[in-house]
């Protein structure tokens, strides 16, 4: 069999496998060592490649980011301190209307700094910010809406585990793309305030009646020395993980595992972390590592299936002679982004779509950080999409309440989601504002 006709084969079986609820480490894996097997005609060859992409990948030193900063984001997630983020953020925006929507968007941006994880912070904040925006009468649809687009901030603002397997399979600085992640996550954040307060006058109904009046001051205000200890954890974290590798002074694996230890410190202090919590950490960042490494190695199998096929070469090729420019290029992935955010999870997205693509966008000289933060932000869309939509499945089963179903969270999300593509639409016009860090 032409080896062109077989990688365009295994892409369409991987879809096909995943759809169907196949494994995806197992898919790419197994595709891959298929894939060899029919080009070369030799299973000793497809296995030779399995073992080479095993020893070549895991033995990299960057790896060791990955479990320090799950770890960090773990500790975190279980010492309580997103719900402090919450509260200082209520206080502060009570006086707007919709102020309990953009506390929720603050909040998530703020504990997206120390996380990484859009899931965590669906889990986390749809018990704390949904109850309290529904006992002020805001709609259930558009409370559930803001925590589940609020939540992608997770995976976007650094430091973020979909940048860290990006960066693994283009083959990019970890601390570029968690620098190059910063303005992009802000103006993200940014724009999903500008939106809530966009709905309050012009689809009242949507944001519910609560959303339109300012809230009465507290009978026993939060005083600034209150809000500065509840937030000091978390900008302690962020200064030290990120000012760490934004000054050089940290690699990326340093700073996770400086940031993990200085969370564990920190939750003590707060005597909010007990032995209980600490043995379910480490239990929960070996099966979240696990899980990632073995994506990442079954990643580079089928690059290098690709890579033997000619797949991405080709691909190149056929899209210089059609000659779609720059903008027609970025339509189409934006558009297969899209598409496959419905049907398969974002770490999925970017390990079939990258290697595709890579070579495409190198010969066009364009910069690989940023088409980085365009793959992570096109793919986190699907968060909010169905039938996928993996941050609202988390919501709703964090409320836990009949009277809010999985087709309201969609509706409430979708919006939020328009927002996105909107943000992507602008970092693809202006590379600049992803790079202006770097």
């Amino acid at each position: 069999m032409e080896p062109f006709a077989v990688g365009l084969i295994s892409l369409v079986l991987i879809v096909l496998l995943i759809w169907a609820g196949c494994y995806v480490g197992i898919t790419l894996s197994l595709v891959s060592f298929l894939g060899v097997w029919f080009i070369k005609s030799d299973p000793v060859i497809a296995v030779r490649m399995m073992t080479l992409s095993v020893t070549d990948t895991i033995k990299h030193v960057d790896y060791a980011s990955i479990p320090t900063f799950v770890m960090m984001g773990l500790i975190v997630g279980k010492s309580g301190f997103g719900s402090d983020i919450y509260q200082v953020a209520n206080e502060v925006f009570r006086r707007l209307r919709g102020g309990l929507g953009v506390a929720t968007v603050a909040a998530n941006a703020a504990f997206a700094a120390v996380t990484g994880s859009s899931i965590a912070a669906a889990a986390v904040f749809a018990q704390v910010s949904v109850p309290e925006m529904i006992r002020y009468e805001y709609s259930k649809r558009f409370a559930v809406g803001v925590v589940a687009g609020s939540s992608v901030l997770g995976m976007i603002i650094p430091p973020s585990v979909m940048m860290i397997i990006y960066a693994f399979v283009a083959e990019q600085s970890v601390g570029d793309m968690f620098i190059a992640g910063i303005v992009p996550g802000l103006l993200l954040a940014a724009a999903f305030i500008g939106a809530i307060m966009v709905m309050t006058k012009v689809a009242p109904r949507f944001v519910g009646p609560g959303a339109l009046r300012t809230r009465a001051k507290p009978a026993r205000p939060m005083a600034f020395g209150e809000m500065a200890r509840r937030i000091s954890p978390i900008v302690a974290l962020i200064a030290i993980v990120l000012g760490g590798i934004y000054t050089g002074f940290f690699t990326a694996s340093e700073a996770g595992a400086t940031g993990a230890l200085t969370a564990f410190l920190l939750a003590l202090i707060k005597r909010r972390y007990g032995w209980a919590a600490f043995k379910e950490t480490l239990i929960d960042t070996g099966h979240i590592t696990a899980n990632l490494l073995f994506l990442i190695i079954a990643a580079s199998m089928y690059s290098r299936m690709l890579g033997i096929a000619g797949l991405p070469f080709l691909l190149s090729q056929w899209l210089g002679e059609i000659n779609l420019g720059f903008a027609g290029l970025m339509t189409v992935y934006v558009v297969l982004l899209l598409f496959l955010g419905t049907i398969i999870d974002t770490g999925s997205i970017i390990l079939v779509c990258v290697p595709l693509f890579l070579s495409t966008i190198e010969n066009m000289g364009l910069n690989l950080v940023w088409f980085g933060l365009v793959t992570v932000i096109g793919a986190e869309i699907g968060l909010l999409t169905p039938p996928f939509g993996l941050s609202c499945f988390v919501i709703k089963t964090a409320i836990n309440r009949a009277d809010i179903g999985l087709n309201d969270i969609f509706l409430g999300a979708l919006p939020f989601a328009a927002v996105m593509l909107g943000v992507l639409i602008v970092l693809i016009a202006f590379p600049q504002l992803s790079l202006v860090l770097l």
